[in-house]
């Protein structure tokens, strides 16, 4: 999927009106069709079949209906489950860019990933008061790069209390390992399903305290889906199911050097000490020679995980990258507005660039994660930082930081956080 794309000057950018905010839509049964129609063949494919759940203490609705995120392939999942009920859809602000009428018809939402926004709440609030009409929504925000749960927002129990509509969770299976973020857009023959299950009724949402909601949603969002490929033994085949490992697995366990990895065909190799580690088609890593050190992918993420967090303690970590700089003020284009630098420390981002003119910094508990993509509408690897005001979609020239710097952002707001001080 690409976006639209104009070159710009920082001066025009800075000069445009921004998006006006309109109220959410309740689509149409011509664009529910639509919706399934088009995602049919996708799920033919993976021969998709779903189980439902406790689903009679749902009710008739409307709901808060979560799921968490995999692929594109979710959003045919949902059509395909929900039909022919009417929902909105939360949806991140650039995917409306050059589409804003066709998104909005569908009924979605726009919102800022990782960027503190009321309005969304009011919107949320008024799907369900005033059009009568679900919601879907991908707590998480962002794509699982390593196969497991991505960090939920706090103050979800606080929505869910506010919304007081049923909790519907959509849980998939297989979608992940057909078309995970990291293998360069190939899809993979997996057969992908999904339960469907009511997680909280009207009459837990209103005894429940918010963090006693939490804790349930933070149940529900435990996952991990290399385990699930390994135990189920779900068979991958495909010769480049180690394209693109290097993403993920960025630092070598053996000798420690970080952004010389290379993942190719099946096999994953450090290209300073030499060391091969191989992926069978259960998703497990094998060291060529010597040992394995983790075989299990999610636990060789975590332990980078733990490497960028002993370095930030210790105040070695940084990024230093130059970057190209793509903006969003409105839905109408990425205004890509030159080359620029984006500095990552203890102290947050900074981002500098266009002759002088932007100079923007962003500190570490202005947001709980961070947008980072692969291949983001196939420009390219990104960083997205920024406000309610303006986006700076950052295209770093070093290769391979991506998933570091997100790891970083989560990690430096636990540091940083007082709560997590007490």
């Amino acid at each position: 999927m690409k976006t639209k794309v104009r070159n710009a000057t920082y001066d025009e950018v800075m000069a445009l009106p921004r998006q006006p905010h309109e109220l959410p839509q309740k689509p149409g049964m011509l664009f529910r069709t639509l919706m399934r129609v088009l995602g049919a063949p996708d799920l033919k494919q993976t021969d998709f079949s779903f189980t439902e759940k406790e689903m009679e203490r749902a009710g008739g609705g409307p709901w808060l209906i979560l799921m968490n995120h995999s692929a594109f392939i979710d959003l045919e999942i949902a059509a395909r489950i929900l039909y022919p009920r009417p929902y909105c859809i939360i949806c991140t602000s650039d995917g409306f860019v050059g589409k804003d009428w066709l998104m909005r018809k569908l009924g979605c939402i726009p919102t800022q990933k990782f960027v503190s926004d009321i309005t969304l709440i009011r919107d949320m609030q008024y799907t369900v008061d005033e059009l009568k009409t679900s919601i879907l929504m991908y707590p998480e925000a962002s794509y699982s790069f390593d196969g497991t749960a991505t960090p939920l927002p706090r103050g979800l129990g606080v929505l869910v209390k506010r919304l007081g509509v049923p909790v519907v969770m959509i849980k998939t299976e297989g979608a992940f390992a057909r078309d995970p973020l990291y293998n360069c857009l190939q899809k993979r023959k997996v057969k992908v399903s999904a339960e469907v299950s009511c997680l909280l009724d009207k009459d837990q949402i209103s005894a429940l305290g918010r963090k006693e909601i939490e804790s349930v949603l933070d149940e529900a969002f435990t996952f991990d889906n290399f385990a699930w490929q390994r135990d189920n033994r779900v068979s991958i085949d495909e010769p480049f199911r180690a394209d693109g490992l290097e993403r993920i697995m960025f630092k070598c366990p053996h000798c420690g050097t970080e952004g010389e990895t290379k993942g190719e065909g099946t096999a994953l190799r450090c290209a300073h000490c030499g060391k091969e580690w191989s992926m069978d088609e259960f998703g497990q890593m094998h060291a060529l020679e010597g040992e394995t050190e983790f075989p299990h992918v999610p636990d060789w993420y975590a332990w980078e995980r733990e490497e960028v967090r002993r370095s930030l303690l210790d105040g070695t970590y940084l990024l230093d990258t130059d970057v190209s700089i793509g903006m969003m003020v409105d839905h109408k284009y990425i205004y890509m507005v030159g080359d620029g630098h984006l500095v990552h420390d203890v102290n947050g981002f900074r981002l500098t660039g266009c002759d002088g003119k932007l100079d923007y910094e962003q500190k570490p508990l202005e947001s709980y994660s961070l947008y980072s993509d692969y291949f983001w509408y196939e420009i390219g690897d990104v960083i997205c930082i920024g406000n309610k005001d303006c986006l700076y979609y950052c295209f770093p020239k070093k290769e391979g930081v991506v998933a570091k710097t997100r790891i970083a952002a989560e990690e430096l707001y636990k540091i940083c956080d007082p709560k997590n001080r007490r």
